[in-house]
């Protein structure tokens, strides 16, 4: 097999024999990240498929075998698992909740690991996305304007609507109610136009839509049966350089102590969800919704943040890049840097821990 052809395989999903051989050889070129105006350029000026083809055939090695490279630095009890194991052979879903505790060295090293494994994943499936759906010969009858995947007047308000719709429907079929929706923009460019940016639709969505359904939740459980559910407050903000989301709930908030936790995948404040239900489709308990939905926010220089107090609820800000030429691909490159973060050891903590219990002065008094 030649290298073209080797290519051809890796972009195809099929592995060639001598798989090891490409990934150490792809994983020493770094990543070439794309802004949302190269995507936006590219799909309505400079459409050309066999330039597409030639681009990914080149890329989406690199981009796989980058992350590939990095599996084989988590520690060796994580090698041995199944799931491990299978995303090595064809980088398949991960999940480490139930094969480990609390195991602060492995929860660091399996978190690393999965912010740059899913993120690698949602690059490698926004090109080939864009690729397939530009060069289709088809128009998407519900968005005719969009490139792609990316809509070139994104309405932000609309997105949150849709989102806010699907969250409702699903809080409806577990609790028989759900909060209202109070939805506010700010233009500074223009008061009287709702807020639009270029952007991927359904990132946006999947972010609104896991925080809704972690809103409602929180408001149902934290309000008495048969009282008056306060609403979930939306506000849509633009300035020159970026645009923010910012849902507040008034569900009780989160301790916190429990905040850093919030982003793990290890952790979910919800109780897993039962598999042998087919009839609707569980509200949450995965614990991937917040770790996934911040991801799709950083992809292209953005961020998710929580600000919760604790007896009254949580603030959810989503930020993104108001211009297409900031909102640039955020990758991630196996090198030295990545290798140390996965040498990390448990050390003594450096900070003094409080006692629980009270302290007994009558040690420390002087003898007479």
């Amino acid at each position: 097999m030649d290298a073209s052809s080797a290519d051809m395989s890796s972009v195809k999903g099929q592995a060639p024999q001598n798989a090891p051989h490409h990934i150490e050889h792809f994983s020493k070129f770094s990543p070439s990240p794309l802004s949302m105006k190269q995507f936006l350029d590219f799909g309505s000026t400079n459409a050309c498929e066999k330039t597409s083809f030639v681009f990914l055939r080149q890329e989406l090695p690199v981009r796989l075998s980058n992350i590939m490279k990095e599996i084989n630095l988590l520690p060796k009890r994580l090698l041995t698992t199944p799931s491990v194991q299978m995303v090595q052979s064809c980088l398949s879903h991960l999940s480490f909740k139930e094969v480990f505790g609390q195991d602060p060295v492995t929860n660091q090293n399996i978190q690393y690991f999965l912010d740059r494994f899913y993120l690698s994943r949602i690059s490698i499936r926004m090109l080939i996305n864009q690729h397939t759906l530009v060069f289709d010969g088809a128009t998407n009858p519900v968005h005719p304007n969009t490139i792609g995947s990316i809509d070139p007047h994104c309405q932000v308000a609309e997105v949150v609507k849709d989102a806010y719709e699907s969250a409702r429907m699903l809080c409806d079929q577990y609790y028989l109610s759900s909060p209202d929706l109070v939805l506010q923009e700010l233009n500074t460019d223009n008061r009287n136009q709702p807020i639009s940016i270029v952007y991927v639709p359904s990132h946006l969505y999947h972010m609104l839509f896991e925080l809704f359904k972690n809103a409602m939740r929180a408001t149902i459980e934290s309000h008495k049966e048969g009282s008056n559910l306060p609403p979930i407050q939306v506000m849509v903000a633009i300035g020159g350089e970026d645009l923010t989301v910012k849902m507040s709930d008034q569900g009780g908030g989160v301790p916190f102590r429990k905040m850093e936790n919030l982003f793990s995948y290890m952790y979910s404040t919800a109780p897993k969800p039962q598999m042998d239900d087919k009839h609707r489709a569980p509200l949450a308990g995965f614990g991937y919704g917040l770790p996934i939905s911040r991801l799709y926010a950083k992809y292209f220089q953005g961020d998710l943040q929580l600000y919760s107090m604790e007896g009254h609820g949580t603030d959810a800000v989503i930020h993104l890049k108001a211009l297409s030429t900031d909102s640039v691909e955020r990758l991630p490159v196996f090198n030295k840097t990545a290798r140390r973060n996965y040498e990390v050891t448990q050390g003594a903590d450096d900070w003094c821990v409080p006692s629980r219990e009270p302290l007994d002065l009558a040690v420390f008094r002087l003898a007479k």
